[in-house]
Formats: C-alpha cells, sequence, structure tokens
C-alpha cells in the first residue's frame, strides 16, 4: 500500500487506518441500484449520505471474494465470485470513522442480482454499520444520475455512466469527510 499521497494536504491528526476495500454497484433485473442510507454515528455533524455496499479485503481474500463476503454479511444476498465483475473503478478516499482517518484503496464493481428489488436480510451487519445504516432502497439510476443527493463514492453520479459502460475509471485521490 501506499502512504498519505504528498499532493493532498492532511485534513487532521487522528490515527491513520490504511486498508484495500471493494464497494459494489449491485443491480436487481430492472437495473436499480442498492444503496445505503448512512451517517457517522459519532460525527452527527457530517450529516447523511446514500452509500454503496462494500467494505475492506481481508488478507488473503482477492476483491472478488471480500465482494462476496462484504454483499452477505451487509445485505444477506448470496451471489457467486463469478457473478462480480471487474474491478473497472479505482480510487483512495479518505474519511473519519470512529476516532480515526481511514486511507482507503478502493475498487468499485458491478454485481447483478436476480429479481426486482429483492429483499434483504441485514442482521449479519456488523456492530457499527447497524448504527450507522439507517435504510436501504433500490435506487433507479437517474436518481443517482441526477446528483441531487450526497453520495459515497462522493462522485458516483459522474462516473457511474463509465463504470456501466465497462470503461476504466482512475479516479485518483477524494476526502469524502
Amino acid at each position: 500500500m501506499t502512504a498519505w499521497p504528498d499532493e493532498v494536504a492532511r485534513p487532521d491528526e487522528l490515527p491513520l487506518v490504511e486498508r484495500s476495500a471493494v464497494r459494489l454497484v449491485v443491480r436487481d433485473r430492472r437495473g436499480d441500484v442498492l444503496v445505503f442510507r448512512a451517517r457517522e454515528i459519532t460525527l452527527p455533524e457530517l450529516g447523511q449520505w446514500w452509500e454503496l455496499p462494500g467494505g475492506g479485503i481481508e488478507p488473503g481474500e482477492g476483491y472478488r471474494e471480500a465482494a462476496v463476503r462484504e454483499l452477505r454479511e451487509e445485505t444477506g444476498l448470496t451471489v457467486a465470485a463469478s457473478a462480480v465483475g471487474p474491478a473497472c473503478w479505482r480510487r483512495t478516499a479518505s474519511y473519519r470513522h470512529r476516532g480515526t482517518r481511514r486511507l482507503q484503496h478502493e475498487v468499485v464493481a458491478v454485481v447483478d442480482v436476480g429479481g426486482d428489488r429483492p429483499a434483504l436480510d441485514v442482521s449479519a451487519q456488523l456492530p457499527h454499520e447497524v448504527e450507522d445504516y439507517l435504510s436501504w432502497q433500490w435506487m433507479p439510476p437517474g436518481e443517482i444520475l441526477a446528483g441531487g443527493e450526497r453520495f459515497y463514492p462522493g462522485r458516483l453520479p459522474e462516473l457511474l455512466p463509465r463504470l456501466l459502460a465497462g470503461e476504466p475509471v482512475d479516479e485518483g485521490f477524494e476526502v469524502f469527510s
């Protein structure tokens, strides 16, 4: 992994936690995208946003295996690793989380699931996810593209069409919070 980029000023002196992660554009049969209404409970001043599911890649895991595990834990949806598309979108993001500053090297991939807006089982979410995920919704892509809401990744409304077209996206660096 790489350290904090020299060209980006570090916004605070919180302890830095660096990791690799996967984010997922989960689409149902109609093309609607799964997003969680999220907050950081320890930072109410940040407000709320819509967030793609995903999380950290554990040692020894590839992004596809991490995607399958994270999707099952956060949503109860089970998919095969072969259902996880290529990691076309690469980015590094930083955000505050539970008294730390996260430096997260992310890949974003598309996962198509069966059915129209399948129900979720969120009973296996981690304690911080239970606190921070207020709700979930299957959002039509047009609503995301309209950009009227705040999203994580922050440039999701701008970059989603490129990802869905299979184009490589090298976003660079985002300081989310």
